[in-house]
């Protein structure tokens, strides 16, 4: 889905003599962040999508941005940025970079930094400021509120976001892996949580029609991606070797972090600092597997359970024996396209408070 033309992503800048906050016109955007490059420096720039979790991201956004304010103030110039639309975050997180920011950070669910991730990205290769030095490089930060906050449960995190404020605050870091995906006419994709393929990426596309109901949204989803499901025997090439067939593939799952879908620690191993992937394989389930065993793939116990595999990897290629074009594929629940696609791992590819 593509982005509205107007109105774009708005900037709010920090002012000289106080925290107060305008909106800039949309008249004066674009001049106004050519303006604000030059006095960026230091910048901790706060992507926000106020729509996300039917608006209740936008409004704990404001209760919290007195205390975020008073936390941070003294470290840094604090920068919001409210997106307005698909791939705001992408273009916004970008441009931040390229003026030099020292921090972008993702203020909502797993949508939100699905797309700050990909904007420290451009036509596959990293975004770097354009007057800073190579030395310079920008962090990566989360303030989990919305819908979803799956990347978080990896790290044990609580929903307290005056907790992911504090983390921010004691400027620790780690080198975070990103994964990478690849298909033939596509542009380089980035994921920094799980991407999946066949039954569960179907139901995430359809999930994603149903966000107005909160977690609900996985259930419909998986529903209406239970309809016409079939199991699909598929190719698999890991690490460059040679192809091999796996048969009756319900989903495959490859994990940079450990949950999707609202909580399922479906890639119960992976670890996003690992520099590898959790790769996942569900044969040969029905419908009535994923209710006898969802509190398995919840608890992430299932590894166990017959039908499933796991193998750790730097790349897998995924491909239909049979060519169809019809195999969904997505990450981070955001819908990538369909099979073909090549995964890989970039790791320690970007600096991330933790």
């Amino acid at each position: 889905m593509a982005a509205p033309a107007t109105p774009r992503a708005s900037l709010i800048l920090p002012r000289a003599s106080s925290h107060s906050h305008s909106q800039p016109s949309a008249g004066r955007l674009t001049s106004d962040r050519v303006a604000a490059s030059r006095r960026r420096r230091g910048d901790f720039v706060f992507v926000i999508n106020p729509s996300g979790a039917n608006g209740r991201t936008g409004k704990q956004w404001k209760q919290l941005l007195p205390h975020l304010r008073t936390r941070l103030a003294d470290q840094c110039k604090i920068c919001e940025c409210i997106t307005s639309g698909p791939s705001d975050a992408i273009d916004v997180t970008r441009e931040a970079i390229k003026d030099g920011a020292d921090a972008v950070i993702a203020v909502g669910g797993d949508g939100t930094l699905h797309e700050v991730v990909n904007g420290f990205f451009c036509k596959g290769s990293p975004v770097c400021a354009l007057d800073r030095g190579p030395d310079h490089s920008t962090a990566l930060g989360l303030i989990p509120l919305g819908t979803g906050s799956d990347f978080a449960r990896t790290f044990g995190w609580t929903n307290d976001p005056r907790d992911a404020i504090d983390r921010i605050a004691r400027g620790l870091k780690s080198k975070l892996d990103i994964g990478v995906m690849e298909a033939a006419n596509r542009e380089t994709h980035f994921f920094v949580n799980v991407a999946d393929i066949h039954l569960s990426a179907k139901a995430g596309y359809f999930a994603s029609m149903y966000k107005r109901f909160g977690n609900l949204c996985y259930v419909f989803g998986a529903l209406r991606g239970f309809g016409g499901h079939n199991n699909r025997d598929m190719r698999i090439k890991v690490n460059g070797g040679e192809w091999r067939t796996v048969d009756k593939v319900t989903a495959l799952c490859i994990g940079n972090a450990k949950y999707f879908g609202g909580g399922m620690k479906i890639t119960p191993t992976a670890d996003p600092f690992s520099g590898s992937l959790e790769v996942v394989i569900l044969q040969d389930f029905k419908w009535y597997d994923f209710l006898l065993k969802l509190h398995r793939l919840y608890g992430g116990t299932h590894l166990s359970v017959n039908g499933v595999s796991s193998i750790r990897v730097r790349s897998i290629e995924v491909a239909e024996v049979t060519a169809s074009g019809d195999i969904f594929v997505q990450s981070d629940g955001e819908h990538f396209g369909f099979l073909p696609t090549k995964f890989s791992v970039l790791p320690g590819a970007v600096d991330f408070f933790c």
